[in-house]
């Protein structure tokens, strides 16, 4: 594999630049933090599913199964501890700095250590009548294993001491309660001055009180946080529901093996000697000593209390939308290309709410596989079914780390008469789409989308994506076989007849390899050739080799990778190949394909990474762009993407993360620039009489 980058290796490469977000002061404070915070999220996921899929290969070698094993998992394993070490002490650095910048700022993040007398008052106040009722201290050393410890928390693991007995000890642990009161309190502070104390050390000051019982006189007190496999085993019992399977999937999850184990590295080394032991850890595994503070994924929601705003552009209607009473009235016109965050999300809402009135409307369906926690697209879906419509919606329940929200989702949907489907066995359903049936007399209308991100309007606020609102007749077609492909999933020939759309597993692999096939032979040809292409990752194998291939031939190539770049594509015979990756305040989630098709250009929006779980474990879906102002739209952001010499980092074979420097050209910051070229297209809107 020496033409390839592992996986895993590469996307700590994409976290590394996240990183890089958080130290660049010309990005406001708080963003700087919420960075940080991503960061810390993104390694937790990563731990919790690729640290613990290595480790199971290691278990699996040998065995045969459907997991695409690794050539060396162990060797991978040992670079991912050397280079999340060096990540966690660049981390530290950046944050010191930081915690300097908000001093500058006289906002201070304090520790139990450094209150004042009112501050200290105001401390024991917040713990008697917030924090107390929601602790249960326990007294580990008695208990034959430790309890059960949800992964998403931090701990305080306690060491306590009488005076003048050294010797006799005893250890306790506190489960740190910031799920229900929040990691950030705010302290009385002088005016123009901002004090902030984290829970955990709210609960630290007040240890005397905590185990006065005991008459202990002296407390230590380390944090820690265990991270562990969140893989979901679905068993073959055939008497057993699917939903029961995910159900005891998630039980098992809780006591799946840890990865990681990150903590305090001033903890008194008798408490993490018996923390390793009783978590049956040892040196080989994922032991991360790090700094005083731990879950620093709470730091997104970090107080804003810093004078420097960032002023987020707002969401604005799509021009074309922006005239018309009903967003149906529009798509049944013309195709309209939503760009999220961009453009905003309440259209797709108020396409579902219009269906949800409209008399003529028979039935809706739509996939989901991520919703808001508050979610308006399910308040239009019941409120259509309470209408009379018949709605389906297809809910992905082994959406990670979503399972249990979308089985709540399942439950109401039910409850209130909508048919839900549940998936298919060993294959999630990834793609996007959206059919509603109106009959006007005895005429059928159709008209919906299909879109490359989530049905979730809180993510679409910064999530880059597109969604195509159409009512193409062949679009709609493919649309309804899909839905009955996963309504009867045995009869599998169903995808094969989709004739517009460009469908997994399988197919879009196929019609992809066409595609670059006919690149090649134009170039080989002295034809133009070349290729555009816009994806969160690139790891498939077979498609990196076709790509090898083009670029060994002469097509012209420009990839836009934001996260995993499997893909080794710098080498001094192609001189027309470029890759970079834009990390910036959007997260650019969008994938896009433009091929030159001899003159005739092809472009796509998709649901689907050119990685083998999404073309051959995952039903996805391509929609081709027909027409020519929107393909000339599509060009133009991509290129705009292109031109970005701000946060661009070149994607290079050692995975340096070199920034693309102006090079004395005026500054180029893509997303900007993107919201800018779509704001401009709004202005005859603004200027029509009222």
């Amino acid at each position: 594999m020496k033409h390839f980058i592992p996986r895993d290796i590469s996307w700590l490469s994409f976290n590394a630049r996240v990183l890089q977000e958080a130290a660049d002061p010309s990005v406001p404070l708080r963003e700087r933090i919420r960075f940080l915070g991503i960061h810390s999220n993104n390694l937790d996921e990563f731990f919790r599913v690729r640290v613990a899929t290595l480790k199971r290969m290691i278990e699996l070698a040998g065995k045969k199964g459907n997991m695409h094993l690794e050539e060396n998992p162990q060797k991978i394993l040992d670079e991912i501890q050397t280079i999340v070490l060096d990540q966690q002490n660049e981390f530290n650095r950046i944050w010191n700095g930081i915690l300097k910048e908000m001093q500058q700022q006289h906002i201070y993040l304090v520790n139990e250590k450094k209150l004042n007398r009112h501050q200290q008052e105001f401390v024991k106040t917040y713990f008697e009548e917030e924090v107390r009722s929601n602790i249960i201290p326990m007294m580990i050393e008695s208990l034959p294993k430790l309890p059960y410890l949800p992964e998403k928390s931090i701990y305080l693991g306690v060491v306590m001491r009488r005076t003048g007995t050294a010797y006799h000890q005893r250890y306790a642990l506190i489960e740190v309660p910031s799920r229900i009161l929040g990691r950030f309190i705010q302290l009385p502070a002088p005016p123009g001055q901002q004090y902030i104390i984290l829970l955990e050390d709210v609960i630290r000051y007040n240890l005397p009180f905590i185990f006065s019982y005991f008459n202990y006189t002296d407390f230590e007190s380390y944090i820690f946080k265990v991270t562990k496999d969140a893989e979901i085993d679905i068993d073959n019992d055939v008497t057993t529901s699917f939903v029961q399977k995910i159900e005891k999937g998630l039980k098992n999850r809780r006591v799946g093996k840890p990865t990681r184990f990150i903590y305090d590295k001033e903890m008194d080394a008798g408490l993490l000697e018996y923390l390793m032991k009783k978590l049956n850890l040892s040196r080989r595994d994922n032991i991360i000593p790090g700094g005083r503070i731990h879950n620093f994924r709470d730091f997104m929601d970090f107080p804003d209390v810093f004078r420097q705003k960032n002023i987020r552009r707002p969401a604005f209607t799509h021009p074309a939308l922006a005239n018309s009473v009903r967003v149906t009235d529009v798509i049944l016109k013309q195709d309209v290309m939503l760009h999220f965050p961009y453009h905003s999300f309440n259209s797709v809402i108020d396409l579902l709410r219009e269906a949800a009135m409209d008399p003529e409307v028979a039935s809706i369906q739509i996939s989901a596989y991520r919703l808001a926690s508050n979610s308006k697209i399910i308040n239009a879906l019941i409120n259509a079914v309470r209408n009379g419509k018949a709605v389906t919606v297809m809910i992905e329940l082994r959406a990670r780390f979503d399972e249990e929200a979308n089985l709540e989702w399942k439950e109401r949907l039910e409850d209130e008469g909508v048919k839900v489907l549940i998936g298919i066995p060993n294959m999630k359903v990834h793609a996007k789409l959206c059919v509603i049936k109106k009959v006007k007399g005895k005429k059928i209308i159709q008209y919906g989308f299909v879109s490359t991100g989530n049905l979730n309007e809180k993510t679409a606020r910064v999530y880059a994506d597109e969604c195509m609102l159409t009512s193409n007749r062949n679009v709609m077609a493919d649309i309804n076989r899909i839905f009955k492909f996963l309504e009867a999933p045995s009869k599998k020939g169903i995808l094969n007849t989709c004739k517009t759309l460009m469908v997994c597993p399988g197919i879009m692999r196929r019609q992809l390899n066409q595609l670059i096939n006919l690149e090649i032979k134009n170039a080989k040809a002295k034809k133009k050739a070349s290729i555009i292409l816009k994806v969160n990752s690139l790891s498939d194998p077979q498609l990196i080799n076709k790509l090898y291939a083009a670029a060994n031939a002469g097509v012209e190539m420009h990839f836009i990778i934001r996260g995993i770049c499997c893909a080794k594509l710098k080498h001094k015979k192609w001189g027309r190949v470029s890759a970079i990756s834009n990390v910036d305040e959007y997260l650019e989630h969008s994938r896009i394909m433009l091929f030159h098709h001899g003159g005739k250009e092809k472009i796509f929006i998709s649901s689907a990474d050119w990685m083998i779980r999404n073309l051959d474990h995952r039903i996805e879906a391509a929609i081709p762009v027909f027409e020519k102002d929107l393909v000339n739209e599509l060009k133009d952001i991509l290129n705009i993407q292109l031109q970005d010499n701000v946060k661009a980092r070149i994607l290079d074979n050692s995975l340096n993360n070199h920034y693309a420097h102006p090079d004395g050209r005026k500054k180029f910051r893509a997303q900007i620039e993107t919201f800018n070229y779509l704001y401009k297209k709004i202005k005859p809107v603004e200027t029509r009489s009222h």
